[in-house]
């Protein structure tokens, strides 16, 4: 089995968002190391280092830390495919064994679309999870991200108004 079958046949996780701001704000939030980190991770897990390398072929890390232990759990993966400002394809994988044992590749797809009213939609997919259980976990991790993310979104000033 190839590497893309195995992830293929592994449980996916697709969520779908409208955020309250412009695509280019949005993709901006996405694609610029200094703003993902403040954002990037579960309210449990917040990111404390992010680095992006944005072209295809470049790799991304970050360190998401626990504020109750201080525990670090990093993460990284290469961009497949970059398309401003509509999509983003990337590797993702743990670095360590962590809840749901030693890491697997996995593929992570985000689509930006701008909406008429100015609102950008947001559908995510993250492919090739290695179990029903690591699903739950990455559902609830990326949910309260993205909780995060419209927070982040709030607080920034799209130089229309």
């Amino acid at each position: 089995m190839s590497h893309v079958e195995a992830i293929a046949t592994r449980p996916s996780l697709h969520l779908q968002r409208v955020f309250d701001a412009p695509r280019a704000l949005v993709w901006k939030a996405w694609t610029t190391p200094e703003t993902v980190v403040l954002w990037l991770g579960p309210v449990e897990w917040p990111a404390v280092s992010v680095s992006q390398d944005l072209r295809v072929g470049g790799a991304w890390r970050a360190c998401l830390r626990s504020p109750e232990t201080g525990q670090d759990l990093w993460q990284g993966g290469v961009y497949r495919e970059i398309v401003p400002p509509e999509r983003l394809v990337f590797t993702f994988k743990w670095d360590e064994s962590h809840e749901d044992g030693p890491p697997v590749d996995t593929l992570v797809t985000v689509e930006f679309a701008e909406l008429p009213d100015g609102r950008t939609r947001m559908d995510f997919t993250h492919e090739g999870l290695k179990s029903e259980q690591s699903l739950a976990g990455h559902r609830h991790g990326w949910t309260s991200t993205f909780e995060r993310l419209v927070a982040f979104l709030e607080t920034q000033d799209d130089g229309e108004t």
